[in-house]
């Protein structure tokens, strides 16, 4: 089984983050025969196809090339330029077969693993300079598998090739019997079948090599299940940091909501354990909105900034405890805590007007009503 350079074993099956990375630098499966196959067979099928367009092409070229003018003897000038012009000339016959066979070559890469273009490819791997590591590569099993695909090329080649002749021998042996134009055609017949046996027999190493370089390739590129573990700490954050973000997210938030008691009209409070600080401003609100909220440490915190901006703070202790559990940061208290928190402002609003001197007899709070727990509460 394959291992890295830890010994570990690479059991894991290669993630889409660690596939891209590999596309991105240029590896892709790749097969040889799939390209052999693909040029050579687009190569025969064109000139099978468009035999008699070659012909004529290919007669027209050789007679004009065996066929020089009488003028071009007594210039020798002209010659050059003449060997140009039949070069174009013989490059405008094989044209076709040109762009067929280069089509397939493009073709073919799409085929297995599509076409991308990777500059970190083109990066110069000075590791490739190591001799250890050409080492390796030359035998090392992918070594071997090329190897055995070359000598099954040859079996798989040399054997279309023999059938095809021991079949066209019969029709090989009456060809001096024939006419010219005759024995070219059967001969051209003789070798287009030769060539197409050798195709098949490419395309059937081609079929057998291309899902044996997907898997080589997908075998290549597993992970241990520690790069595994590594990759998913990348993708979804290191637990550490995690935490010391909601860390930091915590305290951010309490000194806001630290910052925001100062501007509250009072503070209900248990009176030690829940501390919930209010604001109400009638020409702007609906109703009044928790601005603070705390248990054990927080709560006292907020009581004691509460005290040094003098904000009344007001022991109803069923109502503190209503308002922790069901009030929400920023958010207007509920609706069903509407009467309890009035009668606490309107307390908290006459002891101003008394402490102002505008309101003569001390207010008193009296017993704040409140169900902690009202049907379809769950407790």
């Amino acid at each position: 089984m394959a291992e890295n350079e830890d010994g570990q074993e690479r059991t894991e099956q290669p993630t889409e983050k660690r596939l891209r990375q590999a596309r991105e630098q240029g590896n892709l499966p790749r097969s040889h025969e799939l390209a052999t196959v693909a040029v050579f067979g687009a190569g025969v099928v064109t000139l099978v196809t468009a035999g008699p367009l070659f012909g004529r092409g290919a007669q027209g070229w050789l007679r004009s090339a065996l066929s020089p003018e009488p003028a071009l003897l007594g210039a020798p000038e002209r010659l050059f330029p003449h060997m140009g012009l039949l070069l174009l000339k013989l490059l405008l016959v094989v044209a076709p077969l040109m762009a067929t066979c280069l089509l397939a070559a493009f073709g073919a890469p799409m085929v297995l693993g599509g076409f991308t273009s990777a500059p970190k490819a083109l990066v110069p791997d000075i590791n490739r300079l190591n001799p250890l590591s050409g080492l390796k590569r030359i035998y090392g099993p992918t070594s071997l598998a090329e190897l055995a695909k070359s000598l099954l090329r040859v079996v798989l080649v040399g054997t279309a090739a023999g059938l095809a002749l021991a079949h066209g021998m019969d029709v090989l042996r009456v060809m001096p019997n024939q006419a010219l134009e005759d024995a070219v055609r059967t001969g051209l017949h003789f070798a287009a079948t030769l060539l197409l046996a050798s195709g098949a027999a490419l395309l059937l190493l081609a079929a057998a090599d291309v899902p044996y370089q997907k898997w080589n390739w997908t075998r290549k590129l597993k992970m241990t299940r520690q790069e595994l573990r590594e990759e998913l700490k990348e993708s979804e954050g290191n637990p550490q940091v995690k935490g010391r973000i909601r860390q930091i997210q915590f305290q951010l938030s309490q000194r806001r909501m630290m910052e925001a008691v100062p501007t509250a009209d009072v503070v209900v409070v248990n009176p030690t354990h829940y501390a919930v600080a209010l604001k109400y401003d009638g020409g702007t609100m609906r109703a009044p909105t928790v601005v603070a909220k705390g248990v054990d440490e927080v709560a006292l915190r907020i009581r004691e900034v509460a005290a040094r901006h003098r904000v009344a703070l007001v022991s109803a202790p069923p109502l503190a405890r209503a308002l922790y559990r069901e009030g929400q940061l920023g958010k207007e208290i509920p609706v069903r805590l509407y009467a309890a928190v009035a009668q606490v402002l309107s307390y908290v609003y006459q002891l101003r007007a008394w402490r102002a001197g505008t309101l003569r007899a001390h207010p008193e709070l009296g017993r704040v009503e409140v169900d902690e727990f009202p049907e379809g509460d769950g407790r």
